[in-house]
C-alpha cells in the first residue's frame, strides 16, 4: 500500500495515545486492510467485535452480543432489563475485559446508539464506574454513507425518548466522552476521478439532475449479457437475488451437485458465512466468498468466476477475467472466542468451532447487504427500488469503473435515500482532521496519564480499607493484632504512600509540561524504586492476612474476594513500578506489565490459604504478634542481612516465619526448625544469629 498520511495518523493514535477513534472513509479507502495490519501489529491487548455474525466472522472478531452477553432488543440508560441479573461472566471474561487495552468496534455504521451504551454498562460494570466505556480505548470503523442500524418503528418510538439518533454517535456514553475523528482520502477501488467525483455526490446527498444524468446513461433496457462475461447482479431484495439465482441454475442442462458444509465444535447456524447447502451446475456462475489462504492468492473474496468441472467432491473454476483453472478445495471459516494464555496472561483468540464448505457461491445477484466490502469490475445494479440509508451508495462503489456498470431500471432522486442528521455528523468529520500538532499532544497526554495512574495509590488504599473494615467486623476478636497491624499498616500506606504519591504526580505533570525528558526519567526511576521499597510491608502483612480462615463459609468468601481485591491492586503496581525502577519505563512495556498483572489476578490466581487449616488457637498464635519487641528486632536483622546480600528480605526469611519464632521463643536449633516456615538451611546459614536475639530479648538484654 502507498504512503498514506490519514493512515498513518490512525495508526500512530491507535498505537501511541489512548484517544478514542472513528475512523472512515468511503468505499475502498483501505478500511478492512488497516483492521487486519493492525490485529498483527499493535502492542496493545486488544479484542475486535462487529454488530453482526457475518461481520464479525470477516474482521476476524466475534459479535457484540456475544462476548458482553447483550440481551436481545432494546436498552434503556439506567434500567435493569427483566432477567437480567441473573448473566454471569466467567473469569476469563473479567480478566479480559478489566486488562484491555483497546476495543475495535467494526461495521460501527450498524451499531444503534442503545447498543452501544449497553456495552458501556458492561465495561463500566467491571472497570472504572466514572469512566465512559470503564476508560478502555474505541477504535469504531465504518462508513456512515453505508448501511445504517437495524430499528423497528416499535423500538424507537420508545428508544427516541432517550436518544436524538439511533446512529451509534448518539450514544449518551459517547457524547460524554471525547474521540478524534479521521477520515481516510485516498481510494484504491477506483482511479476514475469522474467515476469517483459521482460517487461522492451520492455520498454525500449531492446527487443533483447531472449525477442522475450521468449514472442514468448507463441504463441498459433489456440487457442480457452472455455468461462469459460474468456480469452479477446487485439487488435490494433478497427474494429477488434468491430468484435470479434459482432460475438461471435450473435453466442449465446439467447435472446437479449439492456439497454440505461441516461443522466442528459450536458453530451455531446464525453465523454461517454462506449456505450450508451449496448446489452447482457445471457453466454456473460463482462468486468466490473467501480470500485464497494460499501462497498463490489465486482469487479474493468477491473473484467471479464459472465452473467448468465438477463431480461429487471436485469443482473447477475458471475466474472470469481467464487465468488458470482452479480446483477448488474446502475452507475454514473459524467461530473465535477470546480467551487467556494462563503462561503468558496475553489476550488470545480461541476457536470453539470450525465452519467447512466449499468458499463460492451461486453468483448471478447478490443482495445490497452482502456485497458490502466486495468490489466487482461488472455488475448490473438493480436499485430503483432501494429502501434505507445508503443502499445505492453501497451499490455504485461496488464498480471499479463507471463503464462495468449496468443499470437494470433507471435511478431516481427518491432511491437515493439519505439522513440528514448523518451528513450532518459527516461533514462535521470532515471539517475537523486532526494534524501532527493534534498527535504530538495526545501522545504527550497518554505517557503522562499512564504515569500518573502508576503513582495513584487511590485504589489500593480504598481496597485496603474495605478489607480491614470487613476483618475488624467479623474477625476482630479472633485476630486482634493483625487487625491492629492492618488499621497501622493501612495508616502508613495513606500517609507515607497515597499521600505522596499525589505530591509526587503534580511534580511529574510540571516535568511533562517542561519537556524536561532527563529529568522526568530520572524522577520516575528514583520514584518508582521508593514506592516499591514502602510497599513491602503492605505485601507482607496481605500474604498473612490471605492465610486467616474461619468456619462461616460467607465470611470466608467475602474476605476471600476483599483480598483479592487488594492483591489485584497491588500486584498492578508492583508489576508497573518494577520496570519503571529498572529505568526502562515505556508505554509498550507499561501496558503489557499492567495488562498481565491484571490479567493474572483476576483468572484466580490470587493469594491461597494454607492447605491444612490450623486450629482457631492456631491461627491466633500464628498469625498474631504475641512479642511485639522481638519481632522487631528479628525483622530489622532479617532486613540488615538482606541488604548486605543485595537481596529481598523475604529471601532471608518470610515475614511469617519471622512472626512465627517471636511467637515461639525457640531456644535450641531444634526448636527453631519446628517453627512454620524454618527449613534446614534458615537454621544452618541463619540459626545461631537468630537464636542469639531471642536469647538476649528472654534475658532483657
Amino acid at each position: 500500500m502507498t504512503s498514506n498520511p490519514e493512515l498513518d495518523m490512525a495508526r500512530n493514535l491507535v498505537t501511541a495515545t489512548g484517544e478514542n477513534i472513528f475512523l472512515t472513509g468511503r468505499a475502498g479507502t483501505g478500511k478492512t486492510t488497516f483492521l487486519r495490519n493492525l490485529r498483527e501489529s499493535c502492542p496493545k491487548r486488544m479484542i475486535v467485535v462487529a454488530p453482526t455474525g457475518v461481520a464479525a466472522i470477516n474482521a476476524g472478531g466475534v459479535t457484540m452480543h456475544s462476548f458482553f452477553q447483550l440481551p436481545f432488543g432494546i436498552f434503556i440508560p439506567g434500567t435493569t432489563r427483566a432477567g437480567e441479573e441473573i448473566r454471569r461472566f466467567s473469569k476469563v471474561k473479567i480478566a479480559i475485559i478489566r486488562s484491555l487495552d483497546l476495543l475495535v468496534i467494526d461495521e460501527i455504521s450498524m451499531v444503534r446508539a442503545d447498543t452501544l451504551d449497553s456495552v458501556d454498562d458492561v465495561l463500566r460494570r467491571f472497570r472504572d464506574r466514572s469512566k465512559p466505556f470503564g476508560g478502555v480505548q474505541l477504535l469504531m470503523i465504518g462508513d456512515m454513507a453505508q448501511l445504517a442500524p437495524v430499528v423497528k418503528d416499535e423500538e424507537w418510538e420508545t428508544l427516541r425518548h432517550y436518544y436524538q439518533s439511533p446512529y451509534f454517535f448518539d450514544s449518551r456514553a459517547l457524547c460524554r466522552t471525547r474521540y478524534t475523528s479521521i477520515e481516510l482520502k485516498h481510494i484504491y477501488r477506483q482511479s476514475d476521478t469522474y467515476f469517483i467525483d459521482l460517487l461522492s455526490k451520492v455520498r454525500e446527498n449531492r446527487a443533483d439532475e447531472s449525477v442522475l444524468h450521468a449514472l442514468n446513461a448507463r441504463h441498459r433496457p433489456g440487457f442480457d449479457p452472455s455468461p462469459e462475461e460474468g456480469y452479477i447482479t446487485l439487488t435490494s431484495h433478497n427474494r429477488t437475488a434468491r430468484a435470479i439465482n434459482e432460475d438461471r441454475l435450473v435453466a442449465i442442462d446439467a447435472p446437479e451437485y449439492t456439497f454440505h458444509a461441516e461443522t466442528d465444535g459450536d458453530f451455531p447456524e446464525w453465523l454461517y458465512p454462506v449456505e450450508p447447502e451449496l448446489r452447482l451446475r457445471e457453466s454456473a456462475q460463482v462468486m468466490f466468498t473467501k480470500n485464497d489462504p494460499s501462497p498463490a492468492k489465486r482469487f479474493v473474496n468477491g473473484t467471479i468466476g464459472r465452473v467448468t468441472a465438477i463431480d461429487d467432491e471436485n469443482i473447477e473454476v475458471v475466474p472470469r477475467d481467464g487465468g488458470e483453472p482452479i480446483v477448488v478445495e474446502q475452507l475454514e471459516w473459524a467461530n473465535t472466542r477470546y480467551s487467556l494464555d494462563t503462561t503468558t496472561n496475553q489476550i488470545t483468540e480461541t476457536i470453539d468451532g470450525v465452519f467447512r464448505q466449499y468458499p463460492l457461491r451461486t453468483a448471478w445477484a447478490i443482495t445490497i447487504h452482502k456485497s458490502q466490502g466486495l468490489t466487482f469490475d461488472r455488475a448490473i445494479v438493480d436499485a430503483a427500488d432501494s429502501f434505507s440509508h445508503g443502499q445505492v451508495y453501497v451499490a455504485l462503489s461496488r464498480l471499479r469503473t463507471l463503464e462495468g456498470m449496468v443499470l437494470r431500471t433507471p435511478l431516481r432522486r427518491e432511491a437515493i435515500i439519505s439522513d440528514a442528521v448523518v451528513d450532518d455528523f459527516s461533514r462535521h468529520v470532515e471539517r475537523n482532521q486532526p494534524g501532527d500538532d493534534t498527535l504530538t499532544a495526545l501522545r504527550s497526554e497518554y505517557r503522562l496519564r499512564l504515569l500518573c495512574e502508576m503513582f495513584d495509590f487511590d485504589p489500593l488504599l480504598r481496597a485496603w480499607h474495605g478489607a480491614g473494615r470487613f476483618m475488624e467486623e467479623n474477625l476482630g476478636k479472633l485476630y486482634p493484632r493483625l487487625i491492629e497491624r492492618w488499621r497501622e499498616t493501612g495508616e502508613a500506606l495513606r500517609s507515607d504512600v497515597r499521600d505522596v504519591g499525589t505530591k509526587f504526580r503534580g511534580q511529574i505533570a510540571r516535568l511533562v509540561e517542561l519537556d524536561d525528558r532527563a529529568a522526568l526519567a530520572d524522577r520516575v526511576q528514583r520514584g518508582a524504586a521508593w514506592f516499591l521499597e514502602h510497599l513491602d510491608p503492605v505485601t507482607s502483612l496481605l500474604t498473612e492476612a490471605a492465610g486467616t480462615s474461619t468456619d462461616n463459609k460467607d465470611v470466608k468468601k467475602r474476605l476471600r474476594e476483599l483480598l483479592a481485591a487488594v492483591y489485584r491492586e497491588l500486584s498492578v503496581k508492583i508489576a508497573t513500578l518494577t520496570p519503571a525502577a529498572g529505568g526502562d519505563f515505556t508505554v509498550e512495556g507499561h501496558l503489557a506489565a499492567r495488562g498481565a498483572a491484571i490479567a493474572a489476578a483476576e483468572s484466580g490466581r490470587k493469594p491461597k490459604k494454607e492447605k491444612t487449616a490450623p486450629t482457631q488457637n492456631e491461627e491466633a498464635e500464628e498469625f498474631d504478634i504475641l512479642n511485639p519487641e522481638l519481632f522487631e528486632r528479628l525483622r530489622t536483622w532479617r532486613n540488615g542481612v538482606a541488604a548486605e546480600q543485595g537481596v529481598k528480605p523475604y529471601v532471608v526469611a518470610t515475614q511469617k516465619a519471622i512472626i512465627g519464632i517471636a511467637n515461639a521463643i525457640p531456644s535450641t536449633p531444634a526448636a527453631l526448625l519446628a517453627v512454620r516456615g524454618i527449613g534446614r538451611t534458615f537454621v544452618e546459614k541463619h540459626g545461631a544469629a537468630a537464636l542469639q536475639i531471642v536469647e538476649d530479648f528472654r534475658l532483657g538484654r
